[in-house]
């Protein structure tokens, strides 16, 4: 009898081993796989009737927020001015996942579901009430935002602006824009249709311009090769480089030219300010070859190529807000560096990174890491966290900074005078990048910083697939980004 009852126990214990460890794959080990699982009906359920933290602007403005519904999800995700805010917020949907802006990289906290909500989820059980999700402060400047957005208006295109001291983004935008709130409604035909017409095609407009397209940088790239000729020791302002109106790239038959006279310089000759000011193409072809590939490449990775910049978010909120990484080809050929040397070629960037190269010239050689999120605050006002200024790099030095400061307000005093504001110094750089078929297209871009003897804010802007040169397409959105913030 002793020797049944202990085969029953023994049995009945290897049971609840195996009962306790299915359970664990299934509450620990898979709980994230069931979770995100479409057929999953009960997440579903629990993740569109759980209160969302809001999203707000650095002023308090609310760019995203649940509301309560009568319906089977107790809560609706609602937008104001969606299609203004699209790129930060991104999108919270009844049948895609959150996989882009603070929606995405702030899940957990806007959900409740976060580590550090646990003593607010268990005060939610033990009183009864519903559980709140922590809102998100962000550095967005609304009055920025709206400038940056009513000037590109309805072409393709892409401007951030950034806090000099800090890396804050106080403005990111992208056109063509979208509305969450057409992927935000509970109806889910509704909602499956405007998903799939917003993401068809390659100039979708779910694609954030400003930090997930790649698009030759042209001549704010020159910034960067002028930035390594002068941390050699041997360049300064007034160095006279080889430039002439013709330059054939090396080993082929190749001719450059330079779209202004005055980038020809004098006898093949032209000063390294001169050369930034008119943008030479000659000047600065054969100053990347001259440097080398390796000297270039170099400050390009200082400055942040070459590297997935995180933007905001952690594998623990959420899934990260990333910068697609900005390129800049490896031991290329001659031919292929001069023209990787003016922005062309095998080099291309994100409008962010370049609003990055602005910033850390504004900063003193100092690359800041860029930040979305000032602070996250729990459902009863507690500071959750705030964000602190990071520094990513020290690019180049102060006397490297100096003259570019210098040679930027050349390119405004000088070539493009259309681009000052009265009483302020404004430091730039602009771009125009030869693209399509047979070069017949243009993206047209700027960089800079304002003002440029006490840097304030840095910006970038790029129109893609324009018909005129950078400083008459994106030119004017900068000059109105600036003025917009330095009068506040």
């Amino acid at each position: 009898m002793n020797k049944y009852l202990r085969q029953l126990f023994t049995a009945v214990v290897a049971l609840f081993v195996i009962l306790g460890l299915s359970s664990t794959i299934i509450m620990a080990v898979r709980a994230n796989a069931l979770n995100n699982d479409p057929r999953n009906a009960r997440s579903l359920y629990h993740q569109l009737g759980a209160y969302r933290g809001a999203i707000l602007a650095s002023d308090g403005t609310v760019m995203a927020k649940s509301e309560p519904v009568n319906d089977a999800f107790k809560y609706l995700r609602t937008y104001s001015n969606g299609p203004l805010y699209a790129p930060v917020t991104g999108f919270f949907s009844i049948n895609q996942t959150a996989d882009r802006g603070l929606e995405a990289s702030r899940s957990m906290l806007l959900n409740g579901e976060a580590d550090s909500l646990i003593w607010q989820r268990a005060k939610a059980m033990l009183t009864g009430t519903t559980n709140q999700g922590a809102s998100i402060e962000t550095s967005i400047d609304p009055k920025l935002q709206q400038v940056a957005y009513d000037q590109l208006g309805t072409r393709d295109g892409a401007a951030v602006a950034i806090e000099v001291n800090t890396g804050r983004i106080l403005a990111m935008v992208s056109t063509p824009s979208y509305d969450p709130n057409k992927l935000a409604t509970h109806d889910t035909k509704a909602a499956s249709q405007a998903y799939n017409e917003l993401s068809a095609g390659q100039n979708s407009p779910l694609i954030n311009r400003a930090t997930s397209q790649l698009y030759p940088p042209g001549s704010t790239f020159k910034i960067i090769v002028a930035s390594a000729a002068l941390e050699t020791g041997d360049y300064q302002t007034d160095t006279k480089i080889p430039a002439g109106a013709s330059y054939t790239l090396p080993g082929t038959a190749t001719q450059l030219p330079n779209d202004e006279a005055p980038g020809d310089g004098v006898n093949g000759q032209i000063s390294l300010q001169e050369a930034v000011a008119w943008s030479s193409n000659t000047a600065f072809a054969q100053l990347g070859v001259k440097l080398g590939a390796s000297k270039v490449s170099d400050m390009a990775t200082k400055l942040g190529f070459g590297s997935t910049i995180t933007i905001d978010g952690t594998e623990s909120t959420g899934t990260p807000m990333t910068a697609t990484a900005s390129t800049f080809p490896s031991d290329p050929t001659d031919d292929k560096l001069a023209l990787a040397s003016i922005g062309q070629g095998d080099t291309t960037a994100t409008p962010l990174q370049m609003a990055m190269v602005a910033q850390a010239i504004a900063n003193n050689g100092k690359l800041m890491q860029p930040t979305l999120v000032d602070r996250v605050r729990a459902a009863d006002l507690t500071v959750l966290s705030q964000t602190k200024p990071q520094t990513m790099a020290n690019a180049f030095s102060e006397d490297s900074v100096d003259k570019l400061t210098t040679m930027m307000e050349s390119v405004v005093s000088e070539a493009n005078p259309q681009l000052a504001i009265d009483g302020i110094k404004v430091a730039a750089k602009t771009g125009t990048a030869q693209i399509g078929i047979d070069n017949s297209a243009i993206d047209g871009w700027v960089i800079g910083f304002a003002p440029a003897d006490d840097p304030q804010i840095a910006v970038a802007v790029l129109v893609h697939n324009t018909d005129v040169h950078g400083s008459l397409a994106a030119g004017p959105i900068m000059r109105a980004m600036m003025q917009e913030a330095l009068q506040q």
